[in-house]
């Protein structure tokens, strides 16, 4: 920002969450024309939140209601992230609370991705619509270094749930415990997971317990982002759900239910729908205000990663 530009508003919006202290918080800016990306990232650095929307009007073409279409990037306290779900559905509830609920369109690094709002009982919804997924083997030694990160046994991964690596819009390391204490206990080496998911372009790992047939935990450590752990991570989310029908562990046609948070105190819910027929995988969850304060409202932001690593 030059001098003469006015910071612009930041809002704080949680997602995957009907609470403020649930969910996973992002700082949302409605109107970020004039700031460069210096300027973008500082403001993400400043909340510490695992992302951070900027909006700014819509690249020519996008098509959307007026108002309802814009181009969107997001930053972590460190970088710029392609894509982002909770971010994308903390500013689809935003805009609802000023637009009302309807559909909005957003172009991303990662390609177009169309979000419905809808309201509920005094609750709104958002739904995002994933770009097309892709999913791809892990090589044999990155694998094992990823598990030497972490401090997993081979042996304590869920031998039905393949090691992957998936994309719908952001690639994730997709591993599965095999009982949900081990997921649990996670105290990971920060910089040498860094190192791994640098060089893959991984932007978390998706770790995974399932509880039944539509229903999962999961854990997401962020460190490219400057961020232990993420709360809920909806980009993941749909790259999750891509993999699971693609290996044939759920129909291709369901919907799964994954809960994420718990383990940091910040409980959310994420809805994963798959279409048979549609290879895009849609993800939602609600989303609310947490107030005009700044801080890291309990997230697992830069601030605590001292306490976290290993």
């Amino acid at each position: 920002m030059t001098t003469n530009t006015p910071r612009p508003e930041v809002l704080r919006y949680t997602a995957f969450s009907t609470s403020p202290a649930g969910g996973n918080p992002a700082g949302v800016v409605l109107d970020a024309t004039g700031l460069d990306d210096s300027d973008m990232l500082a403001i993400a650095a400043d909340l510490g939140y695992s992302e951070s929307a900027f909006l700014t009007a819509p690249p020519e073409g996008l098509g959307g209601q007026e108002g309802r279409a814009y181009s969107i990037r997001y930053f972590s306290p460190r970088a710029e992230v392609p894509f982002c779900g909770h971010a994308t559905v903390a500013t689809a509830v935003a805009l609802a609370e000023r637009r009302g609920p309807g559909e909005l369109v957003f172009a991303t690094r990662a390609g177009i991705v169309p979000v419905v709002v809808t309201e509920e009982g005094g609750t709104l919804r958002a739904t995002l619509t994933s770009v097309e997924p892709q999913i791809e083997e892990i090589a044999d030694a990155d694998l094992a270094e990823a598990l030497a990160a972490l401090d997993w046994p081979a042996a304590d991964l869920d031998p039905a749930f393949p090691p992957r690596i998936a994309f719908a819009g952001a690639r994730h390391l997709v591993l599965a415990a095999a009982t949900r204490a081990r997921l649990t206990d996670l105290a990971y080496d920060f910089e040498r997971l860094e190192a791994l998911m640098h060089r893959l372009d991984l932007t978390t790992t998706q770790l995974v317990w399932r509880e039944s047939a539509t229903v999962f935990h999961v854990r997401d450590p962020f460190p490219v982002g400057g961020v232990v752990e993420d709360p809920a991570t909806g980009a993941a989310a749909a790259a999750f759900g891509a993999y699971a029908r693609e290996l044939g562990l759920v129909p291709e046609d369901t919907v799964l239910t994954l809960h994420q948070g718990e383990d940091l105190g910040r409980p959310g819910e994420l809805t994963v729908t798959l279409r048979e027929g549609d290879p895009r995988v849609r993800v939602g969850g609600a989303g609310t205000r947490i107030g005009p304060r700044a801080g890291h409202d309990g997230a697992a932001g830069p601030g605590n990663l001292a306490a976290k690593r290993k």
